[in-house]
């Protein structure tokens, strides 16, 4: 079978720390997930193949430094503020030296302006976005882009990244991420997120012109199939699902 390559790149020496490599995303299935059972008596989401494909499509890109949070908290002016200290423990100080691409003490943000009237404005409490510095370079076959998304069906709840795509074929240098606060459930927020904490789910995928078309449905030989696996415990599974591979 033909496999299409991705390639992450980075310096050797960071890539020689063994920090925060990128994975296939099959490594990250939450434990709830993998502690439920799917029987014709009891049958729960560990059935539904499309949230498998979900969970397992993809690749993995971890947090690659310690990020300590102080968020929407009040400042020695008495005004609401954010705090970041960003660690780069064990990379040491030849990360400054050599200009990886990660955040140090004075992190990179997007200020609120930039979002407009964006919902993500009042969730992320009106404070500047912070930026998560990528150290890894994507790149992919010609023709092929990719969907950066946090991972599916699997949130960290303090925090996701900006959802986004990149055409990965031509866009050969570090692609950063913005972050939103989960200001809805923490209006304050004291917290580190640890080096190797999970961020994003990449998705690459073909790039085609697509064209809309809009007409009445008809009963066919596609209903007649699903009748008759109305039964099966795993009717979609297998009856209509292809498996992929994500090595």
């Amino acid at each position: 079978m033909f496999e299409q390559k991705i390639i992450f790149s980075a310096d050797q020496e960071f890539i020689n720390q063994n920090i925060a490599h990128p994975q296939p995303i099959k490594v990250n299935i939450p434990k709830w997930y993998k502690e439920l059972d799917h029987t014709k008596e009891i049958q729960t989401i560990k059935g539904c193949i499309p949230v498998l494909d979900s969970l397992t499509s993809g690749y993995l890109m971890r947090m690659p430094q310690d990020m300590a949070i102080q968020h929407n908290v009040t400042n020695k002016e008495g005004k609401q503020d954010s705090f970041v200290k960003w660690g780069y423990e064990p990379l040491g100080a030849w990360t400054a030296a050599k200009g990886l691409n990660l955040n140090f003490d004075a992190s990179e943000t997007h200020a609120p302006r930039q979002v407009g009237k964006c919902t993500y404005l009042q969730k992320n409490k009106e404070l500047p976005f912070y930026k998560i510095m990528n150290p890894w370079v994507i790149t992919t076959p010609p023709g092929y882009s990719c969907l950066f998304v946090p991972p599916l069906n699997n949130p960290d709840d303090r925090f996701h990244i900006v959802a986004g795509i990149v055409d990965t074929d031509t866009y050969t240098t570090h692609i950063n991420f913005p972050m939103v606060i989960n200001g809805d459930k923490y209006p304050t927020l004291e917290t580190t997120i640890k080096v190797n904490t999970p961020i994003v789910q990449i998705i690459p995928f073909k790039r085609d012109n697509w064209k809309m078309e809009i007409k009445p449905s008809k009963v066919d030989g596609r209903w007649k199939m699903l009748k008759l696996t109305q039964r099966l415990v795993h009717k979609y599974k297998n009856a209509f699902w292809a498996k992929k591979s994500w090595k």
